[in-house]
């Protein structure tokens, strides 16, 4: 349940007035929250395909150095050359749009047609965005996005343990 000590601690990780703000769809181990589930369409009108949203400042620093590094483009040669991993980030592309849809209808909003098919991160065919692939594997959960799995494996976090140092 979204409460306004939430969206005040979002807006403290963000360091601005979050947008579209749904629901948290995944909390630390502390309870706080790690990544915001979005509206599909923003309070001024723009389609926003990206349902969840990284917030915490430490998972989204961690991350950021991956994509310094270069670590995307790893992932997308091996998404490239692993027929398995592909098929695995074809079926977490589907699951995305099937909870943006579910978000959508639980607000009473329609899924804007400007974003029909689009999920986030790059699905299903390429590695875009750390951030995003973290946030969906956060929400939904280990097994769903392989990738977002593997970035969470790489930065060490555990979902047990605090990481709001």
């Amino acid at each position: 349940m979204l409460s306004e000590a939430d969206l005040a601690q979002v807006q403290d990780q963000l360091g601005r007035t979050p947008r579209g703000v749904l629901d948290i769809a995944a909390r630390c181990a502390c309870g706080a929250p790690l990544v915001v589930a979005t509206a599909p369409r923003l309070p001024d009108g723009t389609p926003f395909p990206t349902t969840y949203y990284l917030t915490h400042p430490e998972l989204t620093a961690a991350i950021s150095r991956l994509e310094a590094d270069g670590y995307m483009r790893e992932l997308n040669d091996r998404l490239a050359a692993d027929p398995e991993m592909a098929q695995a980030y074809l079926s977490a592309h589907h699951a995305y749009l099937a909870d943006r849809a579910e978000f959508a209808r639980a607000a009473g909003i329609a899924d804007p047609p400007e974003i029909e098919g689009i999920s986030a991160g790059g699905m299903p065919t390429r590695v875009k965005c750390l951030h995003a692939l973290a946030g969906h594997a956060l929400a939904a959960g280990p097994g769903v996005n392989p990738v977002g799995d593997e970035v969470l494996h790489k930065i060490g976090f555990r979902p047990e343990v605090c990481c709001c140092h």
